[in-house]
């Protein structure tokens, strides 16, 4: 803390002013807060788990232990990926480099798809119909594009220039590694550029795909076909192991357009560079030396990241996102207790009952639709720690003596394993993150929230600490996954997860009169130089903390502890839990990774999501003694109350 900062100026310091100080941003990360420290700690342990797993000659063949220590083994094995240099791929550029027309082109992006070699044009998941949640639906996407928003593309300022300049050169070195000449390869990045500039010009913003409606558009795959004449959507489908379907939800459809256009003008060399690039790019941070550089490189010019992350970490998160459910045994194993379990068992049904309270006090909202409300919140589906059922990876082949192959077969491997679930009942029992994974969520079409193990450790949770931060903390991020449910996009599904409306049409204008209040509170904050928050795109985030925050401190003052006064510290139980609620939001963030989070984090900076919630609090003023000239002070009246 820095004491020497009235809480009513400038909170963030006041609680963090010290920590932030005295933790500068490691060169190997972009960023540093609570977060990091605990995704260090567990990355740690995760290498810890891989090479007991790998020093484990005795594991029997097929087992947990030996597919895990096979998988970490060849990714390490440094010496024999830096002699293959990119032979992994050569055949398939060169297959690319052979194609004769346009319906070859088509083939190859399904085939690519299908075997891990990168998604050129578009985008393709299999996922539940939004408005009928029981049956799985081929879904296509916008996509296509490499910069991580289509706003790079598009504007003109002096940031996203020079990223466009790094990103040429990045191509054009790509290229050159392959062999190709240097003046080809500076024409490929030239082509490939102007044709994702095209893909992004005709992509919505991020902040028009947050509108659950407006990106469902369900399609005849026969008719959807009409309007893209020179794509054959029923033989694309096939392609892509996708058979027996007659309907489509996309996001886009004008997008589409787009692309089948693209597909008609573009000139046939162009396209296979394109389709070369989108290999390239994929398998870059998988082959020899020279290629991981240069795509560290260009990341550096992304996010301002100082030095390479070291190999066995990229290599234990690699292990993480290839088999996570089998890392994840072994990891809940070591680090998940049954007690952890039952202490968030009792915060979550502490933070249900909360959040009835808060609906049943909703000023703004009439009894028939809070009947809904609260039908809705008694419907949630909590999972706590890890899968009930872990999925085996059954045909996927796992050897120590190949890492490329490893790669290639776990992506293909995943990509049958989404297929497979088209025609079968939904599998209520998946999860969308590992064990191991720092993070929550909450999915509005299985109205469920979900807290991996990886997350209830401190400083979001600690069996042994007092409720303050427990509920400052964990408590806090409960909240906020149930508030998803009720934020301006998951507030449009109902009790069943399906996407239909359940407001009176005056409930919900009054919401979004709020929810519009918290748009310009947000818009309202500075980043760095002239960039603000962007209101709209944080929107549902802010509603998550608004929400979790007043839910947390509700729950909070139905203990002992929040019903007393008794110091801890020389700080009250009310001050403890907003100290702790602070203190999991600090952060320290290099320039270039802040820019980069205004435009494609649906979350606030740490800064703002520690104060944000806070000036709309009555709470928070009472425990700090806030008072009208502090600089945070806003006016009863103006403070902003939601959930």
């Amino acid at each position: 803390m820095d004491l020497t900062v009235r809480p009513g100026d400038d909170f963030n310091t006041y609680a963090n002013g010290a920590w932030i100080k005295n933790n500068p941003v490691p060169a190997k990360q972009t960023r540093w807060g609570s977060f990091n420290v605990l995704r260090d700690f567990n990355i740690n342990a995760v290498k810890g788990l891989l090479e007991e797993a790998q020093a484990n000659t005795a594991a029997p063949a097929g087992s947990v232990e030996k597919r895990v220590g096979n998988f970490y083994r060849a990714a390490m094995d440094s010496a024999r990926i830096e002699k293959l240099g990119y032979t992994p791929i050569e055949k398939d550029l060169k297959r690319i480099s052979a194609l004769k027309d346009r319906q070859a082109v088509l083939a190859e992006v399904a085939r690519a798809r299908t075997q891990g070699d990168g998604s050129s044009f578009f985008g393709f998941s299999v996922g539940q119909d939004r408005k009928n949640v029981e049956v799985m639906i081929p879904q296509l996407s916008q996509g296509g594009t490499t910069l991580p928003d289509r706003d790079y593309y598009l504007k003109d300022d002096a940031r996203s220039k020079k990223i466009r300049e790094s990103y040429k050169t990045y191509i054009t070195r790509l290229f050159s590694l392959t062999g190709t000449p240097e003046a080809a390869a500076t024409a490929h990045a030239d082509a490939i550029i102007a044709l994702e500039t095209a893909l992004a010009q005709a992509q919505m913003s991020r902040v028009e795909m947050r509108d659950p409606y407006k990106t469902y558009n369900k399609f005849a795959v026969s008719d959807f076909s009409k309007t893209t004449p020179s794509i054959d959507w029923q033989k694309a489908m096939a392609l892509m192991l996708v058979t027996g379907q007659d309907t489509v939800l996309v996001s886009n459809p004008a997008f589409f357009v787009t692309v089948d256009s693209l597909l008609t003008k573009t000139p046939l060399p162009e396209l296979k560079a394109y389709l070369s690039w989108n290999l390239l790019k994929s398998a870059a941070p998988y082959l020899s030396s020279d290629f991981v550089a240069a795509n560290f490189a260009f990341s550096q010019a992304l996010t301002g990241q100082k030095v390479q992350t070291p190999r066995w970490e990229r290599m234990s998160q690699l292990t993480d996102r290839t088999i996570g459910e089998l890392l994840g045994q072994l990891y809940v194993k070591k680090y998940f207790t049954p007690a952890a379990k039952q202490r968030m068992d009792e915060l979550i049904k502490n933070l249900v009952k909360a959040y009835e309270i808060r609906i049943q006090n909703l000023e703004w909202m009439t009894d028939v639709t809070k009947t809904k409300a609260l039908e809705k919140l008694h419907a949630f589906t909590p999972k706590i720690g890890y899968p009930d059922v872990w999925k085996n990876y059954n045909g996927y082949d796992i050897t120590s003596a190949a890492f490329f192959d490893n790669i290639k077969n776990g992506a293909a491997w995943s990509y049958r394993d989404m297929v497979d679930r088209l025609g079968k009942p939904v599998d209520k029992t998946r999860w969308g993150m590992t064990p191991p994974t720092v993070n929550a969520y909450y999915s509005p079409v299985q109205n469920e929230i979900v807290f991996p193990a990886g997350i209830l450790q401190f400083p979001f949770f600690d069996p042994n600490a007092d409720d303050a931060v427990n509920y400052g903390g964990i408590g806090a991020v409960i909240g906020h996954e149930i508030s998803h449910g009720f934020d301006d996009s998951g507030s449009q599904y109902d009790k069943d997860g399906y996407l239909r409306n359940w407001w009176t049409e005056e409930d919900r204008t009054r919401f979004m009169a709020r929810a519009n209040q918290i748009v310009e509170q947000y818009n309202g904050y500075t980043v760095l130089d002239s960039i603000h928050v962007n209101g709209k795109l944080t929107l549902g985030e802010n509603i998550g903390d608004l929400g979790g925050l007043n839910a947390a401190y509700t729950a909070f003052k139905m203990t002992p502890q929040g019903k007393s006064s008794e110091k801890i510290d020389g700080f009250t139980p009310d001050q403890r839990f907003f100290l702790a609620w602070a203190q999991v939001w600090r952060t320290n963030i290099l320039p270039e990774a802040a820019a980069q989070q205004i435009l494609v984090d649906p979350h606030s900076p740490g800064e703002w999501r520690t104060i944000g919630p806070l000036v709309n609090m009555d709470a928070w003023y009472e425990a700090f003694n806030v008072q009208p000239g502090d600089k945070l002070y806003v006016a009863p009246e103006k403070r902003i109350k939601l959930w």
